[in-house]
């Protein structure tokens, strides 16, 4: 059977040989012309030795952040999106390869390409800073295929798979003006990441849309962390007593517990003198006293749609087209948002 794929492909039976075991350096456009003359004949190479004759790795990469004291798998977040793109890559006949970056570690994502570790890429937590902007025009300048999920760099056209965060918090200042509320404080994460820019942006512009002047005073941070929401109760709970808030809307769910939890410590209540609004609509969110509104992410979605588009452009290079989407969000009202006696 070797004799008549050598023939049809027009090479060596060696040749045939070099391929179909992975053993050996053939050019690609040889490996492929073998692979294909195989395949007509009904002569199917394993998998591996496609892998290695087509310079294929198997493996898509999933470069996550090391957080200090955060199990990543445990958080809404991280195994909502991951379960997503490993959906996606199996369907596809792809590994996961996930590869953990240290805060200060070198971030060279190139030699993961050039080294034949992954066929292609997708980021996590990226945060823009300088490093991180060198390494990805690394990337774009290799002609490597990867992409950003919930990040963009403002001026680059990186391929990306983002929510329509400003969508969900114009929603959910609307909603809150309905109820009578006019005092919003906005507790949001670091500017590092493209999405804490887009919430601040919409809220600055939901505001004016409504007549209401922006203050920066009403613009609390946090890291995105359960702890730094929890320390934020204080001042606000400072300022609803002196009658100066009457809402906060936070930018992930994780802060919105901590503050629920801390509030309730001061004695404020959540629903009643003050409304409270959370994003992600993680599970847990049906679970607090009282039930936590929330922006609703598709964070499952967004890895699915990063992975399959990710996938389309390793698989057919030559037809790839830059992408930069965004899925809708729903804010979920219960609540913590809503007049008290209102279900």
């Amino acid at each position: 059977m070797r004799k008549k794929v050598a023939e049809l492909a027009g090479v060596s039976e060696a040749t045939v040989s070099r391929v179909l075991s992975g053993v050996g350096s053939v050019k690609q456009e040889t490996a492929k012309r073998v692979l294909d003359a195989a395949q007509r004949l009904n002569y199917v190479p394993n998998a591996l030795a496609q892998r290695f004759a087509l310079r294929r790795s198997g493996n898509l990469g999933v470069i996550l952040p090391m957080l200090p004291k955060v199990n990543l798998f445990s958080t809404y977040y991280f195994s909502e999106v991951l379960s997503g793109i490993g959906i996606a890559a199996k369907r596809r006949g792809y590994d996961l390869l996930l590869l953990f970056r240290e805060p200060e570690e070198p971030r060279d994502y190139a030699t993961l390409f050039r080294t034949q570790k992954i066929d292609g890429c997708i980021l996590i937590g990226a945060q823009d800073v300088p490093s991180e902007r060198e390494a990805l025009a690394e990337l774009k300048e290799g002609n490597y295929p990867f992409c950003l999920v919930n990040q963009r760099f403002g001026g680059e056209a990186y391929n990306s798979v983002d929510a329509d965060q400003g969508a969900g918090m114009r929603e959910a200042v609307r909603h809150l003006l309905a109820q009578g509320r006019r005092q919003i404080v906005f507790l949001n994460g670091p500017a590092v990441y493209s999405n804490s820019r887009d919430r601040l942006d919409a809220y600055r512009e939901a505001l004016a849309e409504a007549g209401l002047a922006y203050e920066p005073e009403r613009v609390l941070l946090g890291n995105y962390s359960r702890k730094t929401g929890y320390l934020q109760a204080k001042a606000v709970a400072d300022l609803v007593r002196a009658g100066r808030l009457d809402a906060v809307i936070a930018a992930n769910d994780r802060m919105a517990i901590g503050l629920l939890q801390g509030l309730k410590e001061l004695g404020i209540r959540v629903g009643g003198e003050l409304a409270l609004i959370g994003c992600d609509d993680s599970d847990i969110v049906r679970m607090t006293d009282p039930p936590l509104s929330s922006i609703r992410v598709p964070f499952f979605g967004i890895g699915r749609e990063a992975a399959e588009r990710l996938l389309d452009a390793v698989a057919n290079p030559e037809d790839a087209v830059p992408f930069e989407v965004k899925l809708p969000v729903e804010l979920i009202e219960r609540a913590s948002s809503m007049p008290e006696g209102t279900t």
